[in-house]
């Protein structure tokens, strides 16, 4: 795993407010902040982060989906940040994502194999319907449904079969790399282990490489090489998933990993109990964004903006008490 595939640098996104009787911008949501990392090929990066941290518009930003304000975008050391036209076409094919809801995500008037055959169609990967045909039915194996799904509509599915065909959806074009966006959180618990085993083999399988985003930290803990905590827009912590899990050196880091429930004869860490409200991403406070909760405040925590450092090998921090 030692080829960069993507490299963010200084990204940035915000979304405008607007208000009044003529709708003027007052403002604006700093949804994600000069955010700067990479990912090997074949590598799984996790992002972690309470609801509203910017971690799913992050996703999308990467994949241009949505685009972002400032700052660059590499894919193979090719900046992708302003294509357009039959070059962004192109990267659609090696860049893909899975979607949080697989009720929502999946068109209610299409058969199972319409919604498979339509991404080889709109990139021209197959010369006739026989052949489209046969890749359909490769997809629709290699996530352990039956052909005979493929004529059946999203309806008659359960949420984790549905999420199988988003995972199939997304695998049709033969990606590099999926942005698996909370794949598992609308799922029952017994059948999330099924799809998280799943993504996995087909990691191992076809050499893929993820952005996994979600909140269950032990699961992220359990699929991830890497993993990335994001707070208020920004990234706060990064590091491999063992050193993160077992020396977490951020205190937002801390309380999460604190929260995490454990059976009783394991030791259990400290419980961290974060104080004041959640800053509004429309008005950030001044200096470092954790202040107003963090246990370990200082007054040039007020003042100061913290960069993120590397304080031991591979580990980065973005905190001025560590």
């Amino acid at each position: 795993m030692s080829e960069s595939l993507l490299r963010a640098e200084n990204l940035s996104k915000k979304f405008p407010v607007h208000g009044g009787f003529f709708s003027k911008e007052i403002g604006a949501v700093k949804a994600v902040q000069n955010i700067s990392f990479d990912i090997k090929k074949g590598e799984t990066l996790g992002l972690v982060g309470e609801s509203g941290c910017g971690k799913s518009t992050l996703g999308r930003c990467l994949i241009r989906l949505i685009e972002p304000t400032s700052g660059k975008i590499f894919f193979r050391n090719q900046d992708i940040t302003n294509i357009g036209g039959e070059q962004l076409r192109e990267l659609r094919r090696k860049m893909q994502i899975i979607f949080q809801d697989p009720y929502a995500s999946l068109n209610p008037r299409m058969t199972i194999g319409a919604i498979l055959e339509e991404p080889l169609i709109i990139h021209n990967l197959f010369a006739t319907p026989a052949e489209r045909a046969e890749r359909v039915k490769e997809l629709i194996n290699l996530v352990g449904l039956r052909p005979e799904h493929l004529t059946r509509y999203p309806h008659e599915f359960s949420g984790g079969q549905r999420q199988r065909v988003g995972i199939a959806r997304a695998l049709a074009v033969n990606p590099e790399l999926i942005i698996c966006d909370e794949p598992v959180s609308a799922l029952d618990v017994s059948i999330q282990a099924q799809v998280i085993n799943l993504l996995m083999e087909l990691q191992q399988k076809l050499g893929l490489t993820y952005i996994f985003i979600a909140h269950d930290l032990k699961v992220v803990e359990h699929v991830s090489h890497r993993v990335a905590v994001m707070y208020l827009g920004q990234i706060v912590e990064m590091a491999t998933a063992d050193e993160l899990y077992k020396n977490p050196q951020h205190p937002y880091t801390k309380a999460l990993l604190s929260a995490i429930p454990v059976p009783d004869p394991k030791p259990r860490a400290e419980r961290i109990i974060l104080t004041g409200d959640v800053p509004s991403p429309l008005n950030p406070p001044s200096g470092c964004y954790f202040n107003p909760r963090c246990p370990m405040v200082g007054e040039e925590c007020r003042q100061q903006s913290p960069q993120l450092r590397e304080t031991v090998s591979g580990h980065y921090v973005s905190c001025l008490k560590v």
